[in-house]
């Protein structure tokens, strides 16, 4: 079953938010386990603040000399696995993106995040060389306006997407999305007398399951072919 990893070299890229948005959204209709390898454990913290959606199981890594294993019971138990990594190089972020069929680099519209995005990426092509395997890896935009964007932003954009592969669709910066750290769950299980924009945050969130649902069937069909 796909392996999932979100990769960034730099703190607060959207990594979890990132892979929460996912998980939930894919656990409307399949079996989704999350494992937590960043020693921040916001992904576990999250787990705990409210009652989980139906078939996401989170796990805690013991670390580097378990995540293999852990990521190899996972792909038996669950149609989705997928990795919180930490934000920095280590041997549990290399075994990890290893493992992994698809890495996602969540980053902003800024510079310094476009910078540490494409350093991420270069990370990953090297333990691609290292293991004389593809690993398809994907930049999503997190954390960005959904109205209009800065000149400055929209040159950013562009140039990361004429540079490498980058998702259609953004993670825009919604409250929904922040709200889900403060009330666990998922989209659908936040109150909207406390949170505006949820239909919207929801609309976003399916664009992109449905994107990288797409782009896990092209690297299956590459990679048979």
């Amino acid at each position: 079953m796909p392996v999932i990893s979100f990769a960034s070299s730099k703190g607060g890229a959207g990594k979890t938010t990132s892979a929460i948005v996912l998980a939930t959204e894919l656990a409307q209709g399949t079996d989704v386990i999350l494992i937590d390898a960043d020693p921040a454990g916001r992904l576990a913290r999250w787990s705990t603040l409210s009652p989980l959606p139906p078939r996401i199981r989170v796990i805690r890594s013991g670390g580097e000399r378990s995540i293999q294993d852990e990521i190899a019971e996972a792909r038996r138990a669950a149609t989705f696995v997928m990795i919180d990594l930490e934000g920095s190089a280590s041997r549990l972020t290399s075994f990890a993106i290893s493992e992994s069929d698809l890495v996602i680099v969540p980053t902003g519209d800024e510079q310094q995040d476009a910078d540490e995005a494409i350093e991420t990426l270069a990370q990953i092509n090297m333990e691609a060389r290292a293991r004389r395997r593809d690993i398809a890896a994907a930049i999503l935009f997190a954390r960005t306006n959904a109205a209009v964007k800065s000149k400055l932003e929209k040159h950013i954009n562009g140039e990361l997407r004429a540079a490498t592969r980058v998702l259609t669709t953004e993670l825009n910066r919604r409250t929904a999305f922040s709200s889900l750290h403060n009330a666990g769950g998922g989209l659908r299980q936040l109150d909207p007398a406390d949170v505006n924009g949820i239909d919207r945050a929801i609309a976003n969130a399916q664009a992109f399951a449905a994107e990288v649902v797409d782009l896990l069937e092209e690297v299956r069909h590459a990679e048979v072919a």
